[in-house]
C-alpha cells in the first residue's frame, strides 16, 4: 500500500490555483484587448458623459403638446435646455425640472410601475404627450392624471407639464 505524501497531495490543489488564476488573467487580458478609440467610435451614445451644452445640434430639445388641461395652458410648447428657451411658458423652470429627476441608469420619462398601488383619484381631463431628445436619448412620453400615480408622475414634472393645482390657475379648477 502506498502512502500520499504531503507534497503530492497539495500538487492537485496548487494545479487547481494556477489554472484559475492564469483563467483570470486571460480573460481580464481579453477585456483590455479593445481599445479606447473602439468605444469612442461605437454607435451607443456615451452614457458616461454629461449632456453637452451650448447651441448646438446635440442640445436637447423637447415638444410638449398638453390638452384639456384649461386656464390657458393647452398647446403645443417646444423646449430647448442647455441653453434653456423655446416656446414653453416656462423654459428655465422645465429644464430644472428635468434636471432634477434625472438619474444614473433611471428614465426621468419612465411610465408609472405596473401593478402599483395608487390612490382611486380622479385629476381631471388633462393629457399630455412629450417628444424629442433628452440627455441624448429619445423621448416619446404620455401622461394623464387618471390616478395617484399619475397625477405623482404629472406633479413630479411641473413646470414641463402645467401645474393643475387649483390655486395656481387660478381658474378654480374649471
Amino acid at each position: 500500500m502506498m502512502r500520499a505524501t504531503p507534497r503530492a497531495t497539495a500538487r492537485p490543489a496548487l494545479r487547481r490555483l494556477l489554472v484559475g488564476a492564469a483563467a483570470s488573467v486571460a480573460a481580464a487580458g481579453s477585456l483590455a484587448a479593445v481599445s479606447p478609440a473602439a468605444y469612442a467610435q461605437a454607435d451607443a451614445p456615451d452614457l458616461l458623459s454629461p449632456p453637452r451644452l451650448g447651441g448646438g445640434p446635440d442640445r436637447d430639445h423637447l415638444t410638449v403638446t398638453v390638452r384639456n388641461a384649461g386656464g390657458g395652458a393647452d398647446g403645443t410648447f417646444e423646449l430647448y435646455c442647455g441653453p434653456d428657451g423655446g416656446s414653453h411658458p416656462d423654459p428655465r423652470g422645465a429644464c430644472a425640472a428635468l434636471e432634477r429627476d434625472t438619474r444614473w441608469g433611471q428614465d426621468v420619462f419612465a411610465p408609472a410601475p405596473e401593478g402599483g398601488f395608487c390612490t382611486m383619484q380622479y385629476g381631471g381631463p388633462a393629457t399630455a404627450h412629450v417628444t424629442g431628445t433628452w440627455a441624448g436619448r429619445p423621448v416619446d412620453a404620455t401622461y394623464d392624471r387618471r390616478d395617484g400615480c399619475e397625477i405623482a408622475r404629472w406633479d413630479r414634472l411641473v413646470p414641463l407639464l402645467p401645474d393643475m393645482k387649483s390655486d395656481m390657475r387660478g381658474d378654480g379648477g374649471a
